[in-house]
This record gives C-alpha cells, structure tokens and sequence, in this order.
C-alpha cells in the first residue's frame, strides 16, 4: 500500500513540475494581468517554484503581472489548500 502511494506521489510531482512557469519583468510588463484562476494554481504550485527559485535566479513563487485581490484570493486559497490534503498519506491502516 505505501508503495503505490509513493508511486502515485511521484507522478503527481512530474505531473506540476511541467505545469511552472516563468517571465521576465520585460515580459511581464507588457503581459496580460491574471486573475483568481491562476492565483491558485500558483498557490498549488508554490513548493516546486519555491525549490525552483532557490536554484535559479529568474523564478519566482508569485506573479508580478496579477491583478491584485481576485489574485490574492486564489493564491492563499492554493497555498492553504496544501494543508487540507495533508492528510492524503495518513492512516490508520497498519
């Protein structure tokens, strides 16, 4: 059973690796601003653009071209729902 749960794990990590993306500030300037949508799939994604950002200079864990509040939103919404799923590998199986 925690073999396939580690499997699962792993999958799900190669999965939202390819999903991060990045811009540079040129770029972002002239970028459309994003909304609550993607604030939350930032916020899903935060450990691996954290990991991301300590090797590269160029990453960023939040979105400069955003639009403000409804981006927020999304974004704590993303982050806390990390905690929720928290209990997805503890069980009272033995």
């Amino acid at each position: 059973m925690a073999k396939s749960k580690l499997i699962i794990l792993a999958v799900a990590v190669l999965l939202l690796t390819a999903c991060a993306d990045q811009m540079t500030f040129e770029q972002a300037q002239q970028a459309d601003k994003v909304g609550f949508l993607h604030g939350l799939w930032h916020g899903l994604i935060i450990i691996f653009s954290w990991l991301a950002s300590l090797i590269f200079d160029d990453v960023a864990i939040y979105a400069i071209y955003n639009n403000g509040g409804w981006y927020d939103f999304g974004f704590v919404l993303g982050v806390g729902g990390l905690s929720f799923s928290s209990g997805l590998f503890n069980s009272s199986e033995s």
